[in-house]
């Protein structure tokens, strides 16, 4: 691909992105810091996990549906009702980074995935350390 294409482009699209999620809320399911945090109602957590899809499909390139559907992220804003600490934090990233990995993504497209999750995950904090 040229280098001028978008993360969501060289990933392969809305599948990654899917995946990526569906593996991602896999391991949500099973702990026990971040369970609490998500909804216990089967197809609200799917919600929820859809609409992390779109996030960050629209984020790294894709179109721009998370807008249509949902309007601006206003990620602090829409995270403010949950009890963020670090170990929140630290569990979401873990999980996450884990889900991405197993994609086997080029190595410097995962480490921008990895960092930009890693610094939006710390900016979510919300609880005195």
């Amino acid at each position: 691909m040229p280098e001028s294409s978008t993360l969501f482009d060289r990933v392969g699209g809305r599948p990654f992105f899917e995946a990526l999620t569906h593996r991602f809320y896999q391991a949500v399911a099973a702990d026990d810091v971040l369970r609490r945090l998500y909804p216990d109602d089967p197809d609200e957590l799917e919600a929820a996990r859809l609409h992390l899809e779109l996030f960050l499909a629209q984020f790294w390139g894709g179109p721009p549906d998370y807008n249509e559907a949902r309007g601006a992220p206003r990620l602090r804003l829409r995270h403010a009702r949950f009890s963020i600490g670090t170990a929140e934090r630290d569990a979401w990233v873990e999980h996450m980074s884990e889900a991405v990995r197993a994609a086997g993504l080029q190595p410097l497209d995962e480490l921008q995935l990895l960092s930009h999750l890693s610094n939006a995950a710390t900016h979510l904090i919300n609880q005195p350390a």
